[in-house]
């Protein structure tokens, strides 16, 4: 029998995670720090506010993830879930609001709206994938195109009168003990989807040939992996990762603008680098996408019991996405 291969814990391995996790640790001081110096910190209100804007953030960093993991990239994410969020909200508009963008148009069941949604951004990851240009420049394109076409389909103009049962879905809670939310819809949501991204991740074809491309893509072509099509593929599935995000986050505000999602998609890739998706391909995994999305609203969140000057936040967020890509760097270039 062959022996057992152990771990041994030494100083320098101890001090290699402490090093690759930082940003991590030092964020879990930040908010303990924050939580037992500040009032409200530690309510359940203030849980659920974590937990709805982690919900939909975690949405979008699945969809972006895939595209990491294939050494590419999508900078359309945030437009695109706010082309969604809007096309979405005109959807569900109730049928006796004054405002109505398309007064002629019958009221719409939820769920069809879904569809629509998901199906327009799906068709935009598809677009994405099938141009022949790096995936930074395909994107950048069609992040300007997506915003210029939500600007003409609302014509700039704030979205609201929300039919009640989708107000009700995309801000309520499974519980609801002594007027406090328990287990959140979204919340929900996410978890099952983050469930269903395992499968696809650990347990498929899918997920075995991203991890493929991500690690060399031209072995993998050797291999017999189809990298058109399973590009194809993940990027397909990112644009409706987008659709699902932005579909709900409309309902959640309670009203949709062409500027929503705006940035979205810069956190869902800090999100995932900082918690181990790497910029250089072939690693990562959906619990350290969770664990990254979380810790970054979690950052946002400390801001904001701080009193730190909002205008102060980007700088603060900017750096520790600047961080967390050069500790991802490093490792990549510890390993050669």
């Amino acid at each position: 029998m062959g022996k057992i291969k152990s771990t041994k814990i030494t100083p320098k391995s101890v001090g290699r995670f402490l090093l690759n996790n930082a940003i991590i640790e030092l964020l879990i001081i930040m908010a303990l720090i924050v939580g037992f110096t500040t009032n409200n910190f530690f309510t359940m209100g203030n849980f659920n506010n974590l937990a709805m804007n982690t919900s939909i953030r975690f949405l979008i960093a699945l969809g972006v993830s895939g595209c990491l993991i294939t050494k590419g990239t999508d900078l359309s994410a945030g437009r695109a879930a706010g082309l969604a969020a809007c096309v979405g909200g005109v959807l569900m508009q109730d049928i006796d609001y004054v405002g109505r963008m398309f007064p002629g148009m019958p009221q719409m069941n939820m769920f069809i709206a879904f569809l629509i949604v998901v199906a327009i951004t799906g068709v935009n990851g598809l677009i994405i994938s099938i141009l022949k240009v790096p995936p930074f420049i395909a994107t950048l394109g069609t992040q300007t195109a997506i915003y210029g076409t939500t600007l003409i389909f609302t014509n700039a103009t704030p979205i609201g009168g929300f039919q009640e049962t989708y107000t009700k879905f995309t801000s309520g809670a499974l519980f609801n003990i002594n007027g406090e939310k328990v287990l959140p819809y979204l919340m929900i949501i996410a978890v099952i989807f983050g469930v269903v991204f395992w499968v696809l991740y650990n347990k498929t074809t899918y997920g075995k040939n991203m991890y493929a491309i991500g690690g060399n893509e031209n072995a993998a072509e050797v291999s017999g992996v189809n990298t058109v099509r399973s590009k194809i593929l993940i990027y397909t599935v990112a644009g409706v990762m987008y659709g699902v995000a932005g579909f709900l986050l409309a309902g959640k505000s309670g009203g949709a603008a062409s500027s929503l999602g705006m940035g979205y998609e810069l956190e869902a890739i800090a999100g995932c680098t900082i918690g181990g998706v790497s910029t250089t391909g072939g690693i990562g995994r959906v619990g350290g996408v969770l664990i990254g999305v979380l810790v970054f609203e979690i950052l946002k969140i400390c801001l904001q019991f701080m009193n730190v000057n909002p205008y102060y936040n980007y700088i603060v967020q900017g750096l520790v996405i600047v961080l967390a890509v050069s500790l991802d760097i490093r490792k990549y270039l510890a390993k050669k």
